[in-house]
């Protein structure tokens, strides 16, 4: 049998998949990270969830203490991008460099095993062709998770399975009704793992980042209003300004240097274009000539054509077919050909 190391977050996703390989006579073996420090939903109640799925399926099951990793990856990449004025995108960082690399390297060091298998939402093929293994959208488009996945690198794709790919939601929980697993009625987690331990992002940032007061101003730099902390502030954000104006007022600029907030209505909120950097190319080697795709620049939201020009020092600049809406630096822009992911980055500041 086939040696499988499945990532159990104590969840009904993971969950299912653990039962699906066991139950397809791979060898499983669970592996849940302990990733926060103190107590978090998903290093308390996870981890107790997660061993009981291994002790009903009759697998092992091995808990890696990766706290320190977790904290200087994504505690403190969160609260070094908030303070500088830019909004972070910490699940793409956190599934390279803390979820599937630790996994894959634990299970080929520890546990003699070649693969890892998670419960994201999302499809992997081999090109014969290109020789390069490609990550697709999942067949469930409502949960598709390849926005959040554009950082693998090839070797990370050639370790890893997702068996859920090819299912929809619902399906997941029958399959985890079918083999009576105790989680298949969990209630889904709807927002960041520090975001549910803290009750907000605005309490984490709290926990790190004093209140600086310092003025909300327009365009032109004049004073319309006071905030508590450019940390508390992300680009297209229109409510919790505190500010009366004739028309709606939208987020942006954040001006961490002079501590400013700056504000104007819809127009001044899109942009042409955008710079991308750290990117990361997929399914297809790095182009010597512009391609057109389509973008993802949020997770929820559709792809929109664009033009992606490939530049030095992985960057790319992406010029949009039609200007786009509230372009936050520090998420993700992720370009598509279809259901294939071609490759992402992080949004720069203009």
């Amino acid at each position: 049998m086939e040696k499988v190391v499945v990532g159990l977050s104590g969840g009904v996703d993971s969950s299912a998949v653990a039962a699906i390989l066991h139950h397809q006579g791979y060898e499983v073996i669970g592996l849940t990270l302990w990733l926060m420090k103190g107590k978090g939903q998903c290093c308390s109640e996870g981890m107790v969830d997660a061993a009981h799925i291994c002790e009903q399926l009759g697998v092992p099951h091995h808990v890696v203490d990766i706290r320190d990793i977790f904290q200087a990856n994504i505690v403190d990449y969160l609260v070094t991008g908030y303070s500088a004025g830019v909004t972070p995108l910490p699940c793409s960082q956190c599934n390279k460099t803390v979820k599937f690399g630790p996994m894959l390297e634990y299970a080929r060091e520890k546990l003699d095993s070649k693969k890892i298998a998670t419960g994201h939402y999302a499809r992997i093929n081999y090109n014969k062709t290109s020789g390069r293994y490609e990550l697709l959208r999942a067949f469930d488009r409502n949960k598709d998770q390849t926005y959040f996945l554009y950082d693998l690198s090839q070797d990370l794709l050639a370790g890893s399975m997702f068996p859920l790919g090819e299912v929809e939601k619902s399906e997941t929980r029958r399959i985890a009704a079918q083999y009576n697993l105790q989680t298949a009625d969990k209630p889904e987690s709807q927002d960041l793992c520090l975001v549910e331990s803290n009750g907000s992002m605005r309490a984490f940032l709290d926990k790190y980042l004093a209140p600086k007061k310092g003025d909300i101003v327009d365009a032109d730099g004049k004073i319309l209003g006071e905030h508590d902390g450019v940390h508390h502030y992300t680009i297209g954000q229109r409510k919790g300004l505190g500010i009366a104006a004739a028309q709606p007022l939208y987020v942006i600029g954040l001006d961490a240097g002079a501590n400013r907030v700056i504000v104007g209505d819809r127009t001044t909120a899109t942009d042409p274009e955008c710079s991308v950097a750290r990117v990361n190319w997929v399914s297809i080697e790095e182009p010597c000539s512009p391609i057109r795709a389509g973008v993802q620049v949020r997770y929820r939201c559709e792809a929109v054509p664009v033009t992606v020009i490939p530049l030095e020092n992985s960057r790319v600049k992406i010029v949009f077919d039609e200007p786009q809406f509230s372009i936050t630096p520090g998420q993700a822009a992720v370009w598509y050909d279809g259901e294939k992911v071609l490759g992402g980055g992080i949004i720069e500041r203009f």
